[in-house]
């Protein structure tokens, strides 16, 4: 290929480059690209690792796939289409989670460069971590849109993934969610969590009904709940959603009837909800809007057409029973998994959601509209993806002339900036941040809590969600004692003591480390009488993470929890783009970061 034409590049970086093995992770949008352009440029060993299959939605932007590659590994696929281009170059496809425990320091250590092609930021934080302990060059990408950006990311030289925080997610409560929507996507989150109530994986913070058994709901409601007989505890005993439809075996009417209609009066026996807001109207089966209407044109696509109420009852019930049907076809005890691209469950989100809408005098959306928020979706662009990919493959050849100091961070903007420029670069590398509490000589950071409400268990979901570590031990430090460990049931009969029942106190420091990751930090217990659960903090100008009320969907290469091995993948985005803006000299300048919200949510839309 390109390396072995004479003259093509310098006899330095020929050899570099025939000497060279490129680990890529990330076979999507922008990996298919990186892959292309290393195979034609020469790069003879090549490894990439994606766990996701072939849907049709990727066939639009993502070249090495086509229609009869559908529902097969993307890792392979990927590199069984590159060959055809350059058949000489070896390269290993890997179907599997890059967070698995077969990839490890050793696994990475044996790459002269990891190209990132991720959508999702846990995947993207772990492999930042294990290059930096395997201490191996990192070039990051991402897009978003027209949008784009290639940065390196090396050891002792450059700042990490992590050294900046990123954008808090957008949370919403779950009283709006379940009482007062005001927005389609409240309708959509909603309707999500019907899904997981009646077919999916249960969780009782998303209950999507309104709470019947507070007594101090006001109106009927509170009555009603204060009439309610007590079990032995004096506690009322409640029936699950899906328990209750599936005594009635999830008749769509019935279903109909008691979300649109009787949860609805429900809400509207609390009066003072509705004292500055328009109130809800509640529906009735045999009556919907749009009844009797003549079928309307639309010269677009089928999934762009907002449907008629009486369409949503319609496709309501109609995916109700396949959805049925599915479930009972599973083992005991087993349950669906919400997918995009799965038509019955987005049939099913599709029509809750607009019908709940049009309950909340809310506007309707197409399913094409519901299907790229509740999904997730960014739009991705071929051109955007293709543009980043080979900016990163002229970096990595950069690395490989040990030129490393030109490997400075790139942006792709949708418009010429006021300098004429498409693609603005930083002058120089940017160093590390040396308060960072992953790439720091010495990382540390503080958790500031109430040690007399957090549970071990708590503080185990701290340092997942909060430091993104997988299989978090934690001991004393100077004492050794261990208070947390990864190894399943030494540490479990603690879970539900307090910090300070276990003997921490303010200011303990606690020895945090991750072997999967090769990690370790220093965690000081910081006490907050009126901190309700947890929250990181570094410094006041950066605030860190505090908890998640509810997890998104998985991306390509890892999940919001992550486990050691593969994972259900159910993000259809190519990347997780950092927006920059510039100063007045053209210089990318970063935005403030913002405080996350603390208060209790129940969903957590993040778009990657």
């Amino acid at each position: 290929m390109v390396a072995r034409v004479a003259g093509v590049f310098d006899e330095k970086l020929t050899e570099a480059i025939a000497n060279s093995k490129i680990l890529v992770v990330g076979a999507g949008g922008i990996g298919c690209e990186i892959l292309k352009n290393l195979v034609l440029t020469g790069f003879p060993q090549i490894e990439i690792i994606d766990l996701d299959t072939i849907d049709v939605s990727n066939l639009n932007r993502q070249f090495l796939f086509h229609k009869e590659h559908v529902g097969k590994s993307k890792a392979q696929v990927a590199k069984d289409s590159a060959l055809s281009f350059n058949p000489n170059v070896n390269i290993t496809a890997h179907h599997d989670s890059v967070i698995s425990n077969d990839y490890g320091v050793s696994y990475f250590k044996q790459f002269n460069i990891v190209m990132n092609a991720l959508d999702n930021r846990v995947a993207r934080n772990h492999v930042n971590r294990m290059c930096l302990a395997a201490n191996v060059p990192l070039i990051e990408t991402g897009t978003a849109g027209y949008a784009g950006q290639v940065e390196l990311i090396k050891k002792g030289l450059t700042q990490c993934y992590e050294c900046q925080p990123k954008a808090p997610q957008k949370t919403f409560p779950g009283c709006t969610i379940r009482n007062t929507p005001s927005e389609p996507i409240h309708c959509i989150v909603w309707a999500k969590h019907l899904f997981n109530q009646l077919f999916g994986e249960e969780d009782p913070d998303q209950d999507v009904s309104p709470d019947t058994a507070d007594p101090e709901a006001a109106g009927e409601a509170g009555a009603s709940a204060l009439s309610s007989e007590g079990n032995a505890s004096g506690n009322v005993e409640r029936k699950s959603t899906r328990s209750w439809a599936a005594e009635t075996n999830y008749d769509p009417e019935k279903l109909f009837s008691k979300l649109f209609g009787d949860d609805i009066r429900y809400l509207l026996s609390m009066e003072n909800l509705w004292k500055k807001r328009r109130p809800p109207t509640p529906l009735t089966w045999d009556n919907l809007p749009g009844k009797d209407d003549a079928p309307t044109q639309h010269t677009g696509l089928p999934d762009q057409r907002v449907w008629s109420v009486h369409e949503c009852a319609q496709v309501f019930a109609a995916s109700c029973n396949s959805l049925q049907t599915d479930l009972k076809g599973r083992p005991e005890g087993d349950h669906l998994v919400w997918d995009k691209d799965d038509k019955s469950a987005m049939d099913f989100v599709t029509a809750c959601a607009n019908i709940r809408a049009h309950i909340f005098n809310i506007p309707l959306k197409s399913r094409f509209e519901i299907k790229s928020m509740a999904g997730n979706i960014i739009p991705a662009i071929a051109t955007a993806n293709a543009i980043v990919a080979g900016l990163a493959v002229l970096r990595a050849q950069a690395i490989l002339k040990g030129d490393i100091e030109s490997c400075t961070s790139v942006y792709l903007r949708p418009k010429v900036n006021h300098r004429g420029q498409l693609f603005v670069p930083e002058k120089t590398l940017t160093a590390p941040n040396p308060k960072c509490y992953v790439c720091a000589p010495k990382p540390e950071v503080a958790l500031a809590c109430n040690l007399k409400q957090l549970t071990l268990k708590d503080l185990t979901t701290a340092f997942k969600d909060g430091l993104n570590m997988q299989a978090p031990d934690a001991t004393v430090e100077g004492k050794g004692l261990v208070v947390l460990s990864s190894e399943p049931g030494e540490t479990d009969h603690n879970n539900h003591k307090t910090l300070e029942e276990i003997g921490l106190n303010d200011g303990c420091a606690l020895l945090v480390d991750d072997f999967l990751q090769n990690y370790e930090v220093r965690v000081r217990l910081q006490q907050e009488d009126e901190e309700k659960s947890w929250r990181l903090v570094t410094d006041a100008d950066n605030p860190m993470p505090a908890p998640k009320e509810d997890k998104t969907a998985n991306g390509s290469n890892g999940s919001e929890e992550p486990k050691p091995g593969p994972s259900r993948s159910r993000v259809d985005s190519d990347s997780d783009m950092e927006i920059v803006e510039e100063d007045d000299g053209g210089e990318p300048i970063m935005k403030p970061p913002k405080r996350r919200r603390i208060e209790m949510t129940d969903e957590i839309v993040e778009l990657c």
